[in-house]
């Protein structure tokens, strides 16, 4: 099937016309600077397979970046054919992108509760273009794959690489544990960066107006109108 097709569907709904990144205010002069987004093994491959129990600042050439601690999986959640080492490696090896503001506001709220003293960006990306862009390297989720779910012995999947569907195979490779229609894609992944971000970047949300790149400053907006956005 036509890649653009499969785009269109996945963006028809009014509440998947956007994909939303979020990062660290602190991140976005390297981010507006290079005009991308780096997956965190592109930025620390020195630490692939390694758990990272807290934040970490990493340098990417002139300058310093932070990139995620990764939460718990429990062993029960992976499967037979995969280690934790194995699956935080494929993890590590993507740029992660909410395709719903509901879900971006849930990691917002995460962070805001493990990191409060923390500022935090969301940049809100026209998702249509952005997928077109870089079709062949994006994937899709039907879960929150870097988290535990809260009651891991009634789920009815298990984490593995398999997990992520090529964009490509959507609507024709039909898993139990990949998405099927565009209301079951939970998260997209782009593998190694997102290039060229301003063609796609509609809003910058920031938490304090000084955190905003001078060449973004026509796109600011503030926490809390991404706060009051409808996301149903």
């Amino acid at each position: 099937m036509n890649l653009d097709v499969l785009i269109a569907a996945i963006t028809k709904s009014k509440n998947r016309k956007f994909l939303y990144h979020f990062t660290r205010a602190a991140n976005l002069p390297a981010i507006a600077h290079f005009d991308a987004l780096w997956s965190s093994g592109v930025l620390y491959p020195e630490g692939a397979g390694e758990r990272r129990t807290g934040a970490r600042q990493v340098r990417y050439r002139d300058y310093v970046m932070t990139i995620n601690a990764h939460l718990r999986i429990l062993d029960s959640m992976l499967d037979d054919s995969t280690t934790q080492e194995q699956f935080r490696s494929t993890l590590d090896q993507h740029v992660f992108l909410w395709p719903t503001l509901r879900d971006c506001r849930k990691m917002m709220e995460t962070y805001a509760r493990r990191e409060p003293e923390e500022a935090f960006a969301v940049l809100e990306f026209d998702a249509f273009t952005l997928l077109a862009e870089h079709a062949s390297h994006v994937k899709l989720s039907k879960y929150d794959s870097g988290s535990s779910p809260r009651f891991p012995k009634l789920c009815m999947y298990k984490k593995s690489p398999d997990m992520f569907l090529p964009l490509s195979e959507f609507k024709t490779v039909l898993r139990q544990a990949v998405p099927a229609k565009a209301s079951e894609v939970r998260e997209v992944l782009i593998e190694g960066q997102v290039r060229q971000l301003s063609r796609h970047l509609r809003s910058v949300y920031v938490q304090s107006g000084t955190d905003i790149p001078e060449r973004w400053m026509g796109l600011a907006k503030s926490w809390s109108e991404l706060m009051r956005e409808p996301s149903s």
